[in-house]
């Protein structure tokens, strides 16, 4: 999956900006992750040509991944840290698993087109900052 991390973490981090003011309800929350989980699945649907099935799972592994993404990111806004570190971290974490199951989906001819919609070159950089990480 082809998440926008960056976006993501700026969101989560927003949450711990706003705190004072109230943020964004979980209810408003999860109609933005179904809202972005549809987009990206049509998305995939029509550039990778999915079958059914693949479709099917696309989705549940998309919703799964950023529901649990989203909880972990809930955890440090309530608990008031602001490290951004820390949500790249979880962001990398969900992003790894959700390009290992996109892989385990697509033929050989989706997942080249995968790669060239973004998932490669976010591999990439997830893998870089994981061997930063590890110096």
């Amino acid at each position: 999956m082809t998440l926008r991390a960056s976006a993501l973490i700026a969101l989560a981090i927003s949450f711990t900006a706003f705190a004072q003011n109230g943020r964004p309800s979980k209810e408003e929350i999860e109609k933005q992750l179904y809202e972005y989980v549809e987009k990206e699945v049509s998305k995939y649907e029509s550039q990778l040509a999915l079958e059914d099935w693949q479709i099917f799972y696309a989705d549940s592994i998309l919703t799964y991944n950023l529901k649990s993404m989203q909880a972990e990111y809930d955890k440090y806004v309530e608990a008031k840290i602001a490290n951004s570190d820390l949500y790249t971290k979880v962001a990398d974490k969900w992003n790894e698993k959700t390009y290992d199951a996109m892989k385990a989906i697509l033929n050989d001819k989706q997942w080249a087109k995968y790669l060239k919609l973004g998932a490669g070159k976010e591999k990439k950089a997830r893998d870089k900052r994981k061997e930063k990480e590890g110096k």
